[in-house]
């Protein structure tokens, strides 16, 4: 009996992780995307780029945030950065500009 309540206890906290990760989206899409004027598929993309650079919304506020989030939006800037470096490059080079 006690192995089943711990089992349920377990699978009932990573409900609730889930359905944090989830609200915790909807609050960063529905009012960061509001206060900036972006779309909800900029905001989308924005998060995975700070996944993609390492960013993990899941762990919560386990002692690293706002550091983490802001080393994963350098790497992000650095990357845009970098990309924007090249397009001039090709550019001046004369190379063909991709469209916007």
């Amino acid at each position: 009996m006690h192995t089943a309540q711990h089992s349920l206890d377990t699978q009932e906290s990573e409900m609730n992780k889930s359905i944090a990760i989830v609200i915790s989206m909807a609050v960063l899409t529905s009012s960061s995307a509001f206060a900036q004027g972006k779309t909800r598929a900029e905001v989308m993309n924005e998060l995975y780029e700070l996944e993609a650079a390492g960013y993990n919304p899941s762990q919560g506020d386990d002692g690293s945030y706002p550091a983490d989030i802001q080393a994963a939006q350098e790497k992000v800037n650095a990357k845009h950065q970098a990309e924007r470096n090249a397009m001039m490059n090709a550019g001046q080079n004369g190379q063909a500009k991709p469209a916007p």
